[in-house]
């Protein structure tokens, strides 16, 4: 007769395993002998085995006692079954690696490709990494919230890529990130905001805003989301907004 620690070793699992498949009711529980002591025999381990077996095939512990009980017929239409589990399960996993291959240094986490592809163009162009990022979190808000919109929204920014001004805009935003204090940096930074400004008002640009982002209160949680990312986006509103122009998400020309 066998004790538990010698019952597990014969099996090759743990004696914890072996506590778990009494609980769950796999392996039945012997009575304790005169010394106070559970003893198994040959069919126990006999038994252990099989669920190792079945277990480590990857078979649920909740389908093994089925297959431990069942006739060949059974057995092989329930093994069929699992198997089917099983390569969906692998798919599944093998779609979750192929996501993680992507996700590199985080840039395709929550956001689609033609944004990554918008952030690629930014690094490209000298972009700032912390402005590239600020970009990327404030991207994932807008593909949640208007999926539908993100390929033109990114071919539009792209195309504005094509304005030095823009670019040189994007490069000085990435260095009053680092620079907050500067205020000739912040002047020039929210010069420059506010001719980019005038120049979309001219084109009509900006009277199209509020169809793209049609959510007010989105519009807010946009804002206030760049308010918390870093303590310049405050001191560059209250700039711009001295030479004539509001908001952040949702640029308009302030009421005098």
């Amino acid at each position: 007769m066998l004790t538990i620690g010698r019952l597990a070793s014969y099996a090759g699992v743990t004696i914890r395993a072996v506590r778990h498949y009494h609980q769950i009711g796999l392996l039945p529980e012997p009575e304790r002998d005169a010394s106070g002591y559970r003893t198994y025999d040959a069919t126990a381990v006999v038994r252990l085995i099989r669920i190792r077996t079945l277990a480590e095939a990857g078979v649920p512990l909740s389908r093994v006692r089925e297959l431990l009980d069942a006739d060949p017929a059974t057995f092989a239409a329930a093994a069929t079954e699992i198997d089917h589990q099983l390569r969906t399960q692998i798919r599944a996993l093998q779609e979750h690696r192929r996501r993680i291959a992507r996700l590199g240094d985080g840039d395709t986490l929550a956001v689609p490709a033609e944004v990554v592809d918008y952030l690629d163009r930014l690094r490209a162009a000298g972009v700032p990494p912390v402005a590239v990022e600020a970009e990327r979190d404030g991207w994932i808000l807008m593909a949640a919230r208007w999926p539908e919109a993100i390929g033109a929204l990114m071919a539009d920014k792209v195309a504005q890529l094509d304005n030095p001004q823009v670019v040189q805009l994007y490069r000085l935003i990435g260095r009053v990130a680092e620079n907050w204090q500067d205020d000739e940096l912040l002047h020039e930074t929210a010069d420059l905001m506010a001719e980019l400004f005038a120049q979309a008002e001219a084109a009509g640009e900006l009277e199209m805003q509020k169809e793209v982002t049609p959510d007010p209160a989105f519009v807010r949680l946009m804002d206030s989301f760049a308010d918390a990312a870093h303590p310049v986006v405050k001191r560059l509103r209250r700039l711009v907004a001295d030479r004539g122009w509001t908001g952040w998400t949702v640029v308009e020309k302030r009421r005098r």
